[in-house]
């Protein structure tokens, strides 16, 4: 950092005034704090992300408590295949999000031909990691299950439900690259149509196939794998169809899915690698926890599937936040305005905090009204309403911990310090701790989700002073512009 720059975790004090009391200092922060161009483009970005999120989450809700009709084994066997598509979803966003940080800051240089092939090259990886999570679900879907869970019944449940589930995961990666790329280019509306709408047909079509409704079968849980299906081809379907009817940005030729050569590769995976290697370790002890839970018991799983509505929903709307703020860094830092990507990010931060303590303390106030919507014993329905108490006072550290990496540290290019805080500390912190608290001293699973977060707090003490640096601002855009990677 250059020497004399004054540094605020919240606002560039360059220009403040030196006055009795701080008074001037107190001033000149509410008025950045309520820069209203900062919150026009948050809005702007955030809202449909946000929008879609939240009802995607609500719709999921409604698909677990349809489910949850047929008792906790089938809550427990649906959450635990929900567990396969949860790694890969989280792999996809590490080649997505990788891949968006080069598309943001190339849209900022409005270098279309490179941002293609970006798009081409993460769509090639996502479709290769996609396949192998096909096949090994549909040939070993028991074995899978049986991985997290001991129960005869959710095992067989779970194993008839994750064969038919898999054959979703191809059309998924296809959706979930071109939502990301797309929004990167601040087109952040279209993603949202086409999943609410597709998640809307899913819901009515989960409801008719596991009850036998409007002229359906009645499959049971079977019916809610066969709806995700169907709705993910339609979804697929129907984006690319609008992408490539309005030749948008995205819309590449196979000529432009083929044209980057080895050197392009070289340059794009350096930092998307450690993105994909972080994603990978933080979901695969995610998934260690997940075993952890299933393994204290079927009660404890359940508890923490339900929670996992609400976790999903609440983190919509903080994902919002995450990624409007990586379209804007990544635009301001490719446009060369770094000092500016830096004061967004600064904002974006506070935001998260904030949101992240109104959230929980919303979550709290209604968790007795949904958990009471799940046919469970008492037993787990106590320990699923003590563990989100540990939920709603713990939220506003994950929430500044997730646009931290998400929407900060990697919308600059800083991947390997992303490696490092969220890839490596979780092994070495949560996934020690929560299974000692389990396995050692075998305390109740409200007491386990509490240990994972010591993982967020030593994430949070880490990262901020990385984030004062500056030093995690890289200008990738220019590594692969026109200027200096000829088009192929």
């Amino acid at each position: 950092m250059q020497p004399g720059k004054k540094i605020s975790l919240i606002f560039d004090m360059k220009d403040m005034p030196i006055v009795p009391r701080h008074s001037g200092r107190i001033r000149t922060s509410l008025r950045s704090l309520l820069d209203r161009d900062y919150f026009r483009q948050l809005a702007k970005y955030s809202l449909p992300i946000m929008t879609q999120q939240v009802i995607v989450s609500l719709l999921n809700m409604v698909g677990v408590v349809m489910v949850g009709q047929k008792g906790e084994a089938a809550v427990a066997a649906v959450g635990l295949s929900g567990q396969v598509s949860f790694l890969l979803s989280l792999i996809l966003f590490g080649v997505g999000s990788g891949s968006a940080m080069f598309t943001a800051q190339l849209w900022g240089r409005k270098d279309v031909s490179q941002l293609r092939k970006v798009l081409s090259l993460s769509l090639m990886l996502a479709l290769g990691v996609s396949l192998i999570f096909f096949l090994l679900s549909l040939v070993f879907p028991a074995f899978i299950i049986g991985i997290f869970s001991r129960d005869p019944e959710v095992i067989r449940l779970g194993g008839a439900y994750l064969g038919v589930f898999a054959w979703s995961f191809p059309f998924f990666a296809i959706t979930y690259i071109f939502s990301l790329i797309l929004r990167s280019t601040t087109n952040v509306r279209l993603p949202m149509f086409v999943s609410i709408g597709a998640l809307g047909f899913n819901t009515v079509l989960t409801y008719g196939l596991i009850f036998g409704r409007l002229g359906l079968p009645g499959l049971g849980i079977q019916g809610a794998a066969v709806a995700v299906v169907i709705s993910r081809i339609l979804e697929c379907s129907g984006l690319l169809l609008l992408i490539y009817g309005q030749h948008l940005p995205v819309a590449a030729t196979l000529r432009e899915l083929f044209s980057f050569d080895f050197s392009f590769i070289s340059t794009v995976l350096k930092p998307v690698l450690p993105v994909v290697l972080n994603e990978f370790l933080w979901s695969m002890a995610v998934t260690v926890y997940s075993v952890v839970y299933a393994r204290m018991g079927t009660g404890s799983i359940a508890a923490i599937n339900m929670i996992s509505t609400i976790d999903n929903l609440t983190f919509s709307v903080l994902g919002g936040i995450g990624f409007a703020t990586s379209i804007m860094v990544g635009n301001q830092i490719g446009a060369g305005k770094e000092e500016e990507a830096y004061r967004i990010a600064a904002r974006s931060l506070f935001m998260g905090a904030t949101t992240g303590l109104l959230l929980g303390g919303i979550a709290l106030l209604g968790a007795d009204h949904i958990l009471a919507l799940y046919k469970v014993s008492p037993v787990v329905l106590q320990d699923a309403e003590t563990t989100l108490l540990v939920f709603g006072a713990s939220l506003w550290l994950r929430a500044t911990n997730s646009i931290m990496v998400v929407g900060v540290l990697r919308s600059g290019g800083d991947t390997r310090f992303c490696l490092i805080i969220d890839g490596f500390i979780i092994w070495l912190v949560g996934v020690p701790a929560m299974m000692i608290g389990a396995f050692v001293f075998r305390i109740p699973v409200y007491w386990v989700y509490m240990l994972t977060l010591t993982d967020e707090a030593t994430k949070c003490v880490v990262s901020l002073p990385r984030f004062v640096s500056r030093k995690w601002i890289h200008n990738l855009a220019r590594t692969v512009s026109a200027e200096h990677i000829p088009a192929a």
